[in-house]
């Protein structure tokens, strides 16, 4: 991970650990034999985007998305030009639901990270084609000590968990400090069992409010 971020001082510990070598040889022993997404510059997009100092909320996804010019290293965002995934479109039918905001031509959530929404997937890569393929290989170790790292803040953080794998991060997070927000998953298979009228965007709102801290901007302008 570059420097030039102040993530690097509070996850240096992590780089010396013998998971993290092990993880790094396997990315690159993938990256030589097949196609691996996101691109190795963005693998660390999400805290690269969103500095730790500015962490206002986190939402967590799984893997990055396994398609074509897809994945560009923030959870559940396509870079604009990209067909807008199914999990995504429910996300901003949810967000006109909650908050009346019309949804982009585009499926990029940078303006939400650089508002300080950490958009963090609990893997960081994956092979193309095959979901799932770079679980288990030490990704989870590193990104659960970002989530334990963003829990250690003074500041108040909201973290929004959708579906049963993000749900189980809670464990990690300090709730005398910060505030969850979980329901069921925005993919198509289970948006209507608790994802739809959830309402996260104005929780998380309502939360950062009453914390003292500024509200997010949900609105993301069309490109």
């Amino acid at each position: 991970m570059a420097t030039s971020t102040d993530w690097n001082p509070v996850l240096r510990g992590e780089f010396s650990k013998p998971y993290w070598k092990d993880l790094r040889r396997f990315v690159a022993d993938e990256r030589s034999r097949h196609t691996v997404y996101p691109s190795p510059d963005e693998e660390f997009a999400a805290l690269h985007r969103t500095p730790y100092a500015d962490v206002k909320a986190v939402i967590l996804g799984q893997d990055p998305y396994h398609g074509r010019g897809q994945a560009h290293g923030l959870c559940f965002s396509v870079r604009p030009g990209v067909q807008v995934p199914p999990s995504l479109r429910n996300i901003f039918t949810e967000l006109h639901d909650d908050l009346g905001v019309e949804p982009p031509n585009h499926g990029c959530l940078d303006a939400w990270a650089d508002q300080g929404v950490l958009l963090l997937n609990a893997t960081l890569t994956v092979r193309a084609g095959q979901a799932a393929s770079h679980q288990r290989k030490g990704w989870e170790t590193f990104t659960d000590e970002v989530i334990r790292s963003v829990s250690a803040k003074e500041d108040p953080v909201v973290f929004i968990l959708w579906g049963a794998s993000a749900r189980r991060k809670k464990a990690l997070v300090d709730r005398r400090r910060h505030t969850i927000i979980e329901s069921a998953h925005p993919s198509p298979l289970s948006a209507h069992n608790g994802f739809f009228g959830s309402r996260p965007f104005s929780r998380t709102n309502d939360a950062l409010v009453a914390a003292g801290r500024e509200p997010i901007d949900w609105r993301i302008p069309n490109r």
